[in-house]
């Protein structure tokens, strides 16, 4: 087992390096536990180490009386409860063979998390949380973060604790569960293409964690209903023939990946329906689901801000979502065959 340690707060004269390796927000939710449990089997998986976080903020009141002028909470009571929420954090992760470090930050969640994807390779957090003392930590952070940070991000919803071996007394999370009953989950990556450059390096990243997990790689995609929104596509070209076009590129695309993966199992699906549905649907039953952050609606739409909003806000398993950013790898995937929007 690694090493562990409770970073000193910053106000006593602590000055902790930023956090590398995989960052984990905590707030002592059910959610929270899910996303800590996924990030400690990813730094074994990497053998990275591990960061623990919580943040708050002191909240302010305007008071009512004559005397006017505000009131504060007194900042030691709340630090004392986000303290023991990552102190109760880093024994739970001490079975696993990492370093865990843990820090409590005073601050936004977002802007505090959204600071520490300048160093950090992954960060990953719940779908929601408890509100409470850390308030927005897992709220509306994993809303926000995604489209903002500067590494991927891993979103872990509380549907699939049982998968992770936790246990969660959410009464409509267990309803949920036993509706679907129990799915065998496949070793299996899920990427979400749609033929620009952003859906590449998502497909680049969603490789690499495929190899990590041992794992299939499968590339996917969706085509919606023709809206008349695609300016590329000719006029007269019927729903076949614009089948027929994107798997030529899809075929290319996936020529371009086994040349830089090339012990990497693969396949790819080209699929009639919602981006959206499609991947919401198979991240009930496969190991990670991966998109971009954005697109420029390619041949589908599929990474469109609008489609990983919904995958993030709808998905049964982990998501995982790459920001957009350079890899000397893109330069070559011309020789593979046609590029959408190529001269």
């Amino acid at each position: 087992m690694g090493a562990q340690e409770l970073h000193p707060d910053p106000q006593d004269g602590g000055s902790p390096a930023a956090p590398e390796g995989i960052v984990v927000g905590v707030d002592g939710s059910d959610h929270g536990q899910c996303a800590l449990v996924w990030a400690a089997r990813e730094a074994q998986r990497r053998r990275r180490p591990l960061h623990i976080v919580t943040a708050y903020s002191v909240p302010i009141f305007a008071a009512s009386g004559l005397d006017g002028g505000y009131a504060t909470v007194d900042d030691s009571v709340i630090r004392e409860g986000a303290e023991s929420i990552v102190k109760q954090a880093l024994e739970k992760v001490s079975t696993y063979d990492i370093d865990a470090t843990a820090s409590v930050e005073n601050g936004d969640a977002s802007g505090v998390l959204l600071e520490m994807s300048e160093t950090a390779e992954l960060l990953v957090f719940g779908t929601r949380g408890r509100g409470g003392f850390v308030g927005r930590l897992l709220g509306s952070v994993s809303s926000a973060l995604p489209a903002h940070a500067k590494c991927p991000t891993v979103t872990v919803p509380l549907i699939c604790s049982d998968r992770l071996g936790e246990t969660t007394e959410d009464r409509h999370i267990k309803a949920e569960q036993a509706k679907a009953g129990h799915q065998r989950v496949e070793n299996v990556v899920v990427v979400g293409v749609d033929g620009s450059e952003q859906a590449r390096v998502a497909v680049l990243e969603a490789a690499a964690q495929a190899e990590r997990l041992g794992a299939t790689l499968r590339v996917v995609c969706a085509v919606p209903q023709y809206s008349g929104s695609l300016a590329w596509v000719p006029a007269p070209m019927d729903r076949k023939a614009l089948f027929a076009d994107i798997q030529v590129t899809l075929d290319a695309g996936m020529a371009w990946l086994r040349s830089h993966f090339p012990n990497l199992p693969t396949e790819s699906e080209l699929r009639d329906g919602s981006p959206v549905d499609v991947l919401v649907d198979a991240s009930r039953h496969v190991e990670l689901v991966v998109v971009g952050t954005r697109g420029h609606g390619g041949f589908t739409g599929m990474l469109l801000g609008s489609t990983s909003d919904g995958v993030l806000h709808h998905a049964k398993g982990p998501v995982m979502v790459v920001p957009d950013r350079d890899d000397p790898r893109l330069a070559d995937r011309a020789r593979f065959g046609p590029v959408l929007g190529a001269a």
